[in-house]
């Protein structure tokens, strides 16, 4: 073994036993209450929590299985959220490989006026900073902090993925269900408008009957052209979740009346949960520790940097001999100690305590925005239920009232505008019960969403 082994090996070993400066990292207490404001709701009949409870398992509509896989496979966000995964990954590789020297191929030709010529071929180490002090190993914690960081983002752009998916095919099935209720309720209306039509004919009954009627068929006509507009708008926006259209191959699903039933009632546990379900926190949490790190980076700046230059190869004064020349080798080691900067490190390790402090409050933030989610999720899930039993109660009252008050304007007992207020009434309650039963299942989605749901390691 060359001489200037002994040397390099030791170089690494001081390299690979550095000293840290790192800051002993902890978890910061969560800045939530222990429970959620209605401890009442969180009790739930299934075992499994939301966020180990698997897309395809939680949503059992086939025609939504098979939307969802297809935005998993074809999503832009989601796709540059795993190539930010791949970038990451390899600046850490690229951070990990500094530790250790970088072995080249050297030639050189020193050529001058006075002899001798001097000729080197041979392999050398280059600069390689032997880290006592650690900073490049923290520089290396805080890639692989970055890259976690990163893989959570990942994980929490498919969740968000999933929830959107699955909102925007319940939006589109409550449009087809509004459209059928505005046909239906058009059609009552025309055939209302040819009585009139035939009653004001025979003078049986005034024009303002007439016109009455006629502007309620024109009004459902709009409602219908509306509602027709809304649907395209929605179905363009779940097309830009796929990726790709939607497609006509798609299996059939279960009709929009059934989808409440589908989605199962979830646990909730504890906000302290959330930390390890919930992967945004979890990457607010890897940004915290990179920052950490970064503090133990910025404080070797402040001791000496050690780094070695050495080579071992064949050296002659011919150019044509140079194969069969002498073995040679150097070694350069070099201390550089900082003594003035005008303030420079001090600055870069103030930046980096600053970084620390703001990526705590952005964790923090990150747990407190996600406690809401769940807290806001649980009062929809408390009050929608009764809010749709009444809104359906008033639905049937109201299709009493319309029977009744037809009955007593054919027996001219009650005016037209008594019929035509309560046909309003009704279309306009049926509407909102069909918007009712759509915020209640998206409650439930964005439930399962708060929870960590739609992704599972």
């Amino acid at each position: 073994m060359p001489k200037f082994t002994l040397p390099l090996a030791s170089g690494v070993a001081l390299a690979l036993g550095a000293c840290s400066l790192v800051p002993t990292y902890e978890r910061p207490p969560a800045p939530v209450a222990a429970t959620y404001p209605d401890a009442a709701t969180t009790a739930g009949a299934a075992t499994t929590v939301a966020a180990d409870l698997d897309w395809h398992t939680y949503f059992v509509d086939e025609r939504l299985r098979r939307l969802i896989a297809t935005a998993l496979d074809n999503n832009r966000d989601l796709r540059s959220a795993v190539l930010n995964v791949e970038r990451a990954q390899a600046q850490y590789r690229i951070q990990g490989a500094a530790r250790l020297p970088a072995l080249n191929a050297v030639f050189n030709a020193q050529r001058q006026s006075v002899p001798p010529q001097l000729y080197t071929l041979g392999v050398g180490v280059t600069s390689w900073e032997i880290d006592f002090f650690g900073r490049i190993q923290s520089l290396k914690d805080a890639a692989l902090a970055q890259y976690l960081s990163t893989a959570e983002t990942r994980k929490a752009a498919q969740i968000s993925l999933v929830a959107a998916v699955a909102n925007g095919y319940l939006g589109l099935l409550a449009d087809d269900e509004s459209l059928h209720l505005t046909r239906e309720t058009l059609a009552s209306r025309e055939q209302s408008l040819k009585l009139v039509q035939l009653r004001f004919d025979s003078g049986a009954t005034s024009e303002l009957d007439l016109r009455q009627a006629q502007g309620l068929v024109e009004a459902a006509r709009a409602a219908l052209a509306q509602l027709e507009r809304q649907r395209a708008l929605d179905r363009n926006a779940l097309t830009l979740l796929l990726g790709q259209s939607p497609g006509d191959d798609l299996p059939s699903g279960r009709p929009f009346s059934e989808q409440a039933g589908l989605l199962a009632e979830l646990p909730v546990g504890l906000p302290s949960e959330l930390l390890t379900k919930r992967p945004d926190i979890r990457a607010a949490e890897q940004q915290l520790i990179a920052a950490n790190a970064n503090i133990g980076a910025a404080r070797a700046a402040f001791y000496p940097r050690i780094a070695l230059t050495t080579s071992v190869g064949l050296v002659s004064n011919d150019l044509n001999h140079l194969l069969t020349g002498n073995v040679g080798w150097s070694f350069v080691p070099q201390i550089v100690l900082p003594i003035f900067n005008a303030g420079a490190n001090q600055a870069n390790l103030d930046v980096a305590r600053i970084s620390r402090d703001l990526a705590v409050a952005q964790y923090e933030k990150a747990i407190q925005g996600a406690f809401r989610e769940v807290a806001d999720a649980l009062a929809g899930r408390a009050t929608l239920a009764e809010q749709l039993r009444a809104s359906r109660a008033q639905v049937d009252a109201a299709q009493a009232t319309v029977r009744l008050s037809r009955l007593r304007y054919t027996n001219g007992v009650a005016s037209h505008l008594d019929l035509l207020d309560a046909e309003r009434s009704l279309f306009a309650t049926q509407q909102a019960t069909v918007q009712l039963q759509l915020a209640q299942m998206q409650n439930q989605v964005l439930l399962y969403k708060a929870l960590g749901g739609g992704w599972k390691d």
